[in-house]
């Protein structure tokens, strides 16, 4: 079967196609060029619209006077809150269009709120560490909007005045500032005996020292903190040191005398000298000293007593080989009664009554039991080993 293909578009010579290709062409290029010029349209719009940028409170209107003292950290922490709004706006500015709906509040507004919270703190701290810390709305100072006109936001001052020294000069009051008044230890000690005198002395000027630490604290905090910050930061600790260092005193006086008892809970309390009271004379730094034994009015007891130990006897003759050795044990023998002597000189008061019998009577027979058993074991090596009565030579007595 023949079918024509013959149309108006492969008629040959025929205008149809032709025609039908430039209307194609002129198509496209109107719609490129309404593309173009909504795409214009759009530019123009946007470049048309400020940027927008941030505006925050001004912090530095709600600040009480600043003490001198606060004055570096205070400007230094102003001018950090200038800095971060300049960040944000910076971050407006270089992220316009992008994120969601809520990109603004949580990827520049939330964080830099953040910021400014700790920062403002940091002020409140530093101020309240030299006067009565400031209560600060923080909340609403910290919190910041958009200009969306592209204004600028209000800027911390780029210096603020120190107005006081102290709270107490910011609202104008001269009245000095109070010390500590402590009472004398020296006074309430025995006679120190001479070995405890060096220890004794530097701890009554210890005791100077913290007094003088607590005026300088009580200096540096007028006004800081509440009611009852002088005696929690202050004259708490301070009697905490006394205690412990009036003890180091007692227990000094008692390694060579009687120990004193001190009444540390009327010595170690201080109290406060009203504002501008003079302060008491300091502990002396040199006190008498009293020979060992000594009572607490200085009168010289007895003299100390001395040891009174068997001789060592019934040794039997003496292997050649072992005469060295025996001969080094006998003379320790006598070097522990010399140093059992010398503890009875130097402890002379020290403990209870059965100090001397437990700290130097038993560990000296102790000694000797060692001792004599090692004799008894050099001639036994070389000889018939001796069966020395140590029961009976090694504890002492004393020679009144």
């Amino acid at each position: 079967m023949y079918r024509s293909r013959t149309n108006a578009y492969n008629t040959p010579r025929s205008g149809g196609h032709r025609n039908v290709r430039r209307w194609q062409i002129a198509g496209v290029g109107a719609v490129a060029v309404t593309i173009v010029g909504v795409g214009l349209g759009v530019a123009s719009a946007a470049e048309s619209t400020p940027t927008p940028t941030v505006n925050c409170p001004g912090v530095a209107g709600s600040l009480p006077a600043i003490p001198a003292q606060s004055l570096a950290e205070v400007q230094r922490n102003l001018a950090l809150l200038n800095t971060q709004i300049a960040e944000a706006n910076n971050r407006l500015a270089t992220t316009v269009g992008q994120g969601g709906a809520n990109f603004i509040q949580n990827a520049i507004l939330g964080p830099l709120k953040d910021k400014r919270v700790s920062t403002i703190d940091r002020i409140v701290i530093s101020i309240g560490r030299h006067a009565a810390k400031p209560t600060l709305d923080e909340n609403a100072l910290a919190t910041c909007t958009l200009n969306n006109g592209g204004g600028a936001s209000a800027t911390e001052p780029a210096n603020v005045v120190a107005v006081a020294t102290s709270a107490a000069a910011a609202t104008g009051s001269t009245a000095a500032t109070p010390t500590v008044n402590c009472p004398g230890v020296a006074g309430s000690l025995p006679a120190v005996p001479a070995q405890a005198q060096a220890e004794v002395q530097r701890n009554l000027a210890l005791l100077n020292t913290q007094i003088a630490e607590a005026n300088n604290r009580l200096a540096t905090t007028v006004g800081q903190g509440g009611a009852n910050f002088i005696q929690n930061a202050i004259l708490g600790p301070l009697k905490d040191k006394r205690v412990a260092t009036i003890n180091r005193i007692a227990t000094a006086i008692g390694r060579n005398a009687a120990k004193p008892n001190l009444d540390v809970n009327t010595l170690a309390p201080c109290t406060l000298n009203g504002a501008g009271a003079a302060a008491p004379a300091p502990e002396p730094t040199v006190v008498p000293s009293a020979t060992a034994g000594a009572t607490g009015s200085g009168t010289a007891t007895a003299a100390a007593p001395t040891v009174n130990c068997p001789a060592l006897t019934g040794l039997p003759a003496i292997p050649a080989q072992a005469q060295a050795e025996v001969a080094s044990n006998l003379a320790l023998l006598q070097t522990q009664i010399a140093e059992a002597n010398n503890r009875l000189a130097t402890t002379v008061g020290e403990g209870g009554p059965n100090f001397i019998q437990n700290a130097i009577l038993g560990p000296l027979k102790d000694k000797r039991v060692a001792t004599i058993n090692r004799i008894a074991t050099a001639i036994g090596r070389n000889a018939a080993k001796p069966d020395l009565n140590v029961a009976a030579i090694a504890p002492c007595t004393l020679n009144k």
